[in-house]
């Protein structure tokens, strides 16, 4: 492996394996002596193809396929990442090097915003903002204690994270009901609270499964995340114990049936409500958005290396490879976007019928946003932001495309495409404080039109083109897989020049992310865990296989331009 003068990394595939990046030198992106990377590491069983487990299911060879995938899970080696500690004025800390001062300062404000339910952590409130209205910022988001769970990982501190993942199992098992209609058996809650009664000295929980969130939607991307999150926590600490509970296989049981039931459906893709991931409120992103996309993908790789091989679980393992292969060809087709494939678009005929058409959703190409063929570098491209018949949504969505890239939903060659799209776009996407949840924003009489007037998501503002601190974690971790940890590095030092003095933002306002939020909380948890577990990233590049995924290459298509699929 070499490092190139310009700084970047580069293999072959421009994607880096796990055992490539522990190689890697990363000391020449970092202020302090290099640190000998832990080399101690076997081929885990999530780091081998899906071709190992099954490929091609039909009824003809399913039973086969299942007895394979046992065969192979039986030998399977959960290597766990060496949870280094990171940080300063922390119990766990062991390093004598000197880290930022602002990583001592954001470790004591997470730890204060740890929640205890009798006696024992099970998470991180949304935010520590006494300046205002609590509203639901006093609860534990369960999207939002990801990162917050992600750093306590790395610092070695995996018990709050154990915790959190069983009291979210109890409240699964909740009877969900909003009015008069009862929600399904798997539906994860968005949030939850812990109760005081000083009377009685008695502590409750109270959970929100969509009942009381803005729009009445419940969260589609609290189940996925809490797969990701147990997949973590057993790479982490190498303890397959809690995964193999019973429990924690029928929570993920009932999770897959939500999203894996038949309907009538045509693509493999999920069809959501507006509002029911981060993007929480109205703003166009009902359909099919790439966030909920992007995490069902990786959802789906997690569970399939967590789900034990009993009866029950060997039929949800064809269900998942089955998905797994008609997603990937769905959205590497039909979501991805390039300066070749923006051309093809532009002159697409429409009115098209039989199953030879090229333009398959009849999408109009006077539809399309004036604003993107400027933002289209000729070297770069983006899974764009929804595809349904008739629409494309061609706003860039920072979450989902990191998420495509750590999960290998995109292709090493997509993946090397989106990080040449954020370099080459920085001033849009980065500007003056990482990063853009979405871009461009909408205004004027589309923004009526889409958020309903919403007040809170004003042009450059909140989700609608506001920049968020708590992406870096994301896009670091995206640009250590991809070989470009010099993007990180440059991102993490724009933020540390305002997040401390800022009092940690939710987020920014400003085509540039120069103001802070005009409705933003102070001491936001999830910027400041965010930033530690980007610090955690770069320091120790070995981190990255509790959020990363290999790439299954029998799941990589064909990518030409043919009558008998193309978009």
């Amino acid at each position: 492996m070499e490092l190139p003068q310009n700084g970047s990394v580069k293999s072959n595939d421009s994607l880096l394996t796990v055992a490539e990046i522990e190689e890697i030198d990363f000391s020449k992106f970092m202020d302090r002596p290099p640190r000998p990377l832990n080399m101690d590491r076997k081929r885990s069983f999530d780091e081998r193809s899906m071709s190992e487990l099954s490929i091609g299911f039909s009824p003809r060879h399913s039973s086969r396929n299942v007895d394979n995938f046992s065969r192979n899970i039986d030998h399977a080696d959960f290597v766990y990442s060496p949870s280094r500690r990171s940080g300063i004025n922390t119990p766990m800390s062991q390093h004598s090097f000197e880290p930022h001062p602002m990583v001592g300062e954001a470790w004591d404000a997470l730890r204060r915003s740890l929640v205890h339910f009798r006696g024992r952590p099970v998470g991180t409130i949304a935010a520590l903002d006494n300046s205002e209205e609590e509203l639901n910022y006093d609860q534990v988001f369960v999207r939002d204690f990801v990162p917050s769970a992600l750093a306590f990982l790395m610092n070695g501190e995996p018990e709050i994270v154990k915790n959190f993942i069983l009291k979210t199992l109890r409240l699964q098992s909740w009877e969900k009901k909003i009015d008069r209609f009862q929600l399904g058996e798997g539906v994860m809650p968005a949030s939850f609270k812990v109760l005081h009664d000083p009377v009685r000295n008695t502590e409750t929980l109270i959970a929100d499964f969509g009942e009381s969130a803005i729009g009445r939607v419940a969260p589609v991307d609290s189940g996925f995340w809490w797969i990701i999150l147990l997949r973590a926590y057993t790479k982490s600490t190498g303890d397959t114990s809690l995964a193999e509970l019973p429990e924690c296989q029928k929570g993920m049981r009932l999770i897959l049936s939500l999203c894996l039931s038949e309907g009538f459906d045509t693509f493999p893709t999920l069809l959501c409500a507006d509002g029911c991931c981060m993007i929480d409120r109205r703003m166009g992103v009902y359909g099919y958005p790439i966030e909920i996309q992007a995490l069902f993908f990786m959802a789906l790789r997690c569970a399939l290396i967590l789900l034990k091989q009993d009866e029950e679980g060997k039929e949800f393992v064809e269900r998942i490879v089955k998905r797994l292969h008609a997603l990937s060809f769905h959205m590497r087709s039909y979501f991805w976007l390039d300066l070749k494939q923006l051309n093809d678009i532009y002159r697409y005929k429409t009115e098209e019928y039989s199953h030879t058409a090229v333009n398959k959703f009849n999408v109009i190409p006077d539809s399309l946003p004036e604003w993107i063929f400027d933002f289209m570098p000729s070297r770069g491209g983006y899974f764009i932001g929804n595809v349904s018949p008739a629409r494309m949504d061609f706003r860039w969505f920072c979450l989902g495309n990191c998420i495509a890239i750590l999960s290998s939903l995109a292709t090493p060659e997509q993946s090397t495409a989106i990080m040449d799209l954020i370099e080459s776009r920085w001033e849009e996407l980065v500007g003056e404080m990482p990063l853009k949840v979405c871009y461009p924003a909408i205004e004027s009489h589309e923004w009526r039109i889409v958020t309903g007037c919403d007040p809170k998501n004003t042009r450059w503002s909140y989700h609608n083109g506001g920049s968020w601190p708590v992406l870096l974690w994301l896009v670091t971790a995206a640009c250590i897989k991809t070989g470009r940890p010099q993007i990180a590095r440059r991102a993490i030092e724009l933020a540390e020049t305002r997040l401390l003095k800022d009092s940690w933002p939710e987020y920014y306002d400003g085509k540039q992310g120069r103001y802070i939020g005009k409705q933003a909380r102070k001491n936001q948890t999830w910027s400041i865990a965010g930033y530690l577990v980007a610090k955690m990233l770069l320091e120790d590049p070995s981190h990255l296989g509790m959020v990363s995924l290999e790439e299954d290459k029998q799941m990589k298509p064909v990518m030409r331009r043919s009558n008998s699929w193309t978009f």
